[in-house]
């Protein structure tokens, strides 16, 4: 038998795995404790753990009470939790940042100020040249299909208009994560469904990070690329579901087979929880 020389023998360099990116929202083990008027402690998150992929549309879903916009605030830094961490882009929240995005179901715009000034004003206090500020205003003025309304001022709006606004103005800053406290709570139903289909329009423009609170099952499988489904007393992560529907989205998909085997799912899965708990 011949000796294997190395000009016969093919030497085959290990391969590396690529690196995994770093997930652009991670929370690790989370609590959120309150204390009781008359004594003892109430428990609003117990140990919440999750992470949230880079251009990922996320939404939290569960029922009232099970502590999701306390764990946005947490993540906007407007609270700090009793324990536990959360990261984003890698660094540790300890405080608001303009990192982060945020969108409230309340208008939270300055009446005063005009559209333009309300988008701006992040902008503006970072002092970036006007010229920069209005190139930026105009382009998000125009995504969220406002163009004609930017000299308007918040207080002459529509509540849909202005969450438009609001969407807008959070967006202009580049946040790494838009973090949306039921932004469309407030709104009637049919202007409801106009801002769901604008988002996901302006979404699948940006593809920004994105965490997203509702009750609401069929705005979350609509809108979502994973669904967390949150359980109350105490507020944790009952179950992350992939959400099986191809993008682009829209409305008519609620009739679809797959949407609707979903819907079904986290309907039972918040059922139980509830049924649990009394």
């Amino acid at each position: 038998m011949g000796s294997v020389t190395a000009a016969n023998h093919r030497f085959i360099e290990p391969v590396a795995a690529p690196a995994q990116a770093a997930p652009r929202l991670q929370v690790d083990k989370v609590s959120l404790s309150y204390s009781k008027p008359g004594g003892g402690t109430f428990t609003a998150l117990q140990e919440v753990s999750f992470d949230v992929p880079d251009q990922q549309f996320a939404v939290l879903v569960g029922p009232s009470g099970c502590g999701k916009s306390s764990l946005l605030y947490l993540t906007a830094g407007l609270a700090e939790p009793t324990c536990g961490e959360i990261y984003v882009g890698g660094q540790q929240v300890q405080g608001p940042g303009a990192d982060r995005g945020m969108v409230f179901q309340s208008y939270t715009l300055f009446p005063w100020l005009t559209v333009r000034q309300n988008v701006e004003f992040g902008l503006k206090r970072r002092g970036m040249p006007a010229a920069r500020r209005e190139e930026i205003v105009d382009h998000y003025v125009h995504e969220v299909g406002l163009d004609g309304f930017a000299d308007n001022y918040a207080k002459q709006l529509s509540g849909g208009m202005m969450q438009r606004v609001a969407i807008a103005r959070a967006l202009a800053n580049d946040p790494q994560i838009l973090l949306m406290d039921e932004p469309f709570g407030a709104l009637d139903s049919q202007t409801r469904l106009q801002m769901q289909q604008l988002l996901l329009r302006v979404w699948g423009n940006s593809k920004k990070t994105v965490l997203f609170v509702t009750h609401d099952i069929d705005e979350a499988i609509l809108l979502g690329d994973r669904v967390y489904v949150m359980g109350a007393r105490p507020g944790r992560i009952k179950q992350i579901l992939d959400v099986p529907i191809e993008r682009p989205r829209t409305l008519d998909m609620v009739m679809e087979r797959s949407f609707i085997d979903m819907k079904r799912e986290i309907f039972g899965l918040l059922h139980d929880d509830l049924e649990a708990a009394h």
